[in-house]
């Protein structure tokens, strides 16, 4: 008998990765979407949350061909996020919060028309922390150069030794992937709270060049928010936060993150050309 080449023990190897995790990756059914999920805990399966229905019924395939139902634990639409849960016994993943270097074979396991699926590439980018288009802070910068199917999206990204980095997402023109640090980050919020709380200054703001940099007019001011109980009125022009001069409207709204409610924060305006400073209370934002 012939000694393995080295493509048949990878080939082998590669096999073997999928068959050990593909037992935990199930395929989710919502109103005219299919998407793929991972076992998270036991009875809670991570998701992409931009795969998932906004109505209807969820519905999970098991390994064993049958169905169950799911309900929606909470979802976060800033870093795609989604988590369901079921009644089943079926065996988490362990998660890696290690990012991949740049050049990593990276094989995404998922589920496609309710069985199991396998898409090999590599990781083509690998960098910091960014901001999605929603909004979230996502804890590193990960694509890799694959192919997927729609059904496919919330498969898990593996390593070649198997270790799981994440959830690979179709993003603009590439395959992104929710880091774990992400996931592990955002699930527990979703399991106890069903959301992510975003704090709240009940302003209405719109960005205006001033003679020695940017501020932010309030165009209206939510009553019972907590700028009105500080004492903000419509027509205030906004020019520090904190002691740092204020960069933009944007700018501001990344500061509301989960870890801003109710903390104080020092506001520097102008009102009627003159200085005035207030100390505001961060609400949390009311869910949509």
């Amino acid at each position: 008998m012939t000694d393995p080449t080295p493509l048949s023990s990878l080939s082998s190897a590669l096999a073997d990765v999928v068959a050990r995790t593909a037992p935990s990756v199930l395929s989710v059914h919502s109103h005219r979407s299919r998407a793929t999920g991972f076992v998270w805990k036991p009875g809670l399966i991570v998701t992409a949350d931009e795969a998932l229905a906004d109505e209807g019924s969820v519905e999970i395939s098991l390994p064993d061909g049958s169905r169950v139902a799911a309900t929606v634990a909470g979802r976060d639409h800033t870093t795609d996020i989604a988590l369901l849960r079921i009644d089943a016994a079926i065996a988490p993943v362990k998660l890696t919060t290690a990012v991949p270097a740049l050049g990593t074979l990276s094989i995404v396991v998922a589920t496609n028309r309710d069985t199991p699926s396998a898409a090999l590439g590599m990781v083509s980018a690998s960098g910091k922390s960014w901001r999605s288009l929603r909004g979230g802070d996502i804890d590193a910068r990960i694509e890799l150069d694959v192919r997927l199917r729609g059904s496919q999206q919330g498969g898990l990204a593996l390593d070649a030794s198997g270790e799981a980095f994440g959830m690979a997402v179709l993003g603009p023109r590439r395959v992104l992937v929710i880091p774990s640090a992400t996931i592990e980050r955002v699930a527990p919020q979703l399991e106890a709270r069903g959301r992510i709380a975003r704090g709240y200054l009940g302003l209405g703001l719109q960005p205006v060049r001033l003679d020695d940099g940017i501020g932010a007019m309030v165009m209206n001011v939510d009553k019972a928010g907590p700028s009105a109980a500080a004492g903000i009125r419509q027509g205030d022009v906004i020019v520090a936060v904190n002691d740092q001069k204020l960069s933009g409207v944007r700018a501001l709204s990344r500061t509301l993150g989960p870890s801003s409610v109710g903390t104080v924060v020092d506001i520097a305006a102008r009102r009627g050309g003159e200085p005035v400073s207030f100390k505001v209370t961060i609400g949390e934002r009311a869910e949509a």
